[in-house]
């Protein structure tokens, strides 16, 4: 019997410039803590943390610059798109987020934002490092290089 897919969980939104821009060196599920019209927008799919990121300000974890767009049948009751939001992770995610960003020099980058099968909506945040121009060359012609291979792997295979 094929299991089936839970409709409550799924994926919103992905920042999929994320692994191009940055190294990810680890990675963590933070809640975030929404109003009733964001999340009734969010289960419509209108979404983007393309250029979001998470900072850790006053012993707290923030969702900077996150859009999430308005629900028109809020009315007066809505929200608005662009607003701060705070992210729920332990203390101790919350200290080690801390010393890597203030120490180490590392950047929270939102990655994906999707319901959990409880259908609760979680943000994966990437604990990255920036690349220069020369990674991302060096990154854009290994991807080249993958689909040139499996392209000649494919052809060769059919002779």
């Amino acid at each position: 019997m094929v299991a089936k897919s839970d409709p409550n969980s799924k994926l919103i939104a992905e920042n999929r410039r994320a692994r191009f821009d940055y190294h990810i060196e680890s990675d963590l599920e933070a809640g975030i803590m929404l109003l009733g019209s964001e999340v009734k927008s969010l289960r419509q799919g209108g979404a983007n943390i393309a250029e979001s990121y998470a900072s850790v300000e006053g012993g707290e974890l923030w969702l900077l610059n996150g859009y999430i767009a308005p629900y028109l049948q809020a009315k007066s009751f809505g929200h608005e798109e662009r607003r701060r939001r705070k992210l729920l992770v332990s203390k101790k995610e919350l200290s080690r987020l801390w010393s890597a960003v203030g120490r180490e020099g590392m950047t929270i980058v939102p990655m994906k934002m999707y319901f959990n099968d409880r259908g609760i909506v979680k943000l994966k945040l990437g604990i990255a490092k920036g690349k220069k121009l020369a990674d991302k060359r060096e990154t854009s012609a290994k991807r080249d290089w993958e689909r040139d291979k499996a392209r000649l792997l494919k052809h060769n295979s059919r002779d």
